[in-house]
């Protein structure tokens, strides 16, 4: 996964995911999937900027990992999520009201999010994401 951020206007991109038992409302998730056989933590995240955002990511960084079990819907999970940070390239932008994309076919909605984010009543997903996100923040 990825922390866009455009630190000009104090925020970063997120997909907005549907309504879960758990998040009625729905809940921010950073952008980014899952790695492939075969593929590296960094391999995978330019691959799914690419095809999340149709993007490129510029300097990519590895800002943590994070250890997230939770529940989906009340099934269990459980994942290793290797955060990086970067830019995406200028050709490449979210526009700044958010935008529709697109995920293995689904619609995605993007939207940004505050680095500030203590009042949003949506979470942000993976758990711990919120302080690399600040960590990104501080970094730039």
């Amino acid at each position: 996964m990825v922390v866009l951020p455009d630190l000009g206007r104090g925020v970063h991109a997120v997909s907005r995911m549907e309504p879960t038992l758990e998040n009625p409302e729905g809940f921010h998730r950073l952008i980014g999937g899952g790695v492939e056989h075969g593929e590296t933590a960094l391999d995978a995240v330019l691959r799914e900027v690419c095809e999340e955002l149709g993007a490129t990511l510029l300097e990519p960084e590895l800002l943590g990992v994070l250890e997230n079990i939770f529940e989906l819907d009340g099934e269990p999970g459980h994942e290793v999520v290797f955060v990086h940070t970067g830019r995406l390239d200028p050709a490449d932008t979210v526009p700044a009201e958010g935008g529709m994309f697109e995920d293995g076919g689904r619609p995605m909605p993007v939207e940004w999010r505050p680095v500030d984010d203590a009042i949003l009543s949506l979470p942000l997903h993976p758990t711990g994401a919120a302080a690399l996100v600040r960590r990104a923040a501080q970094h730039d």
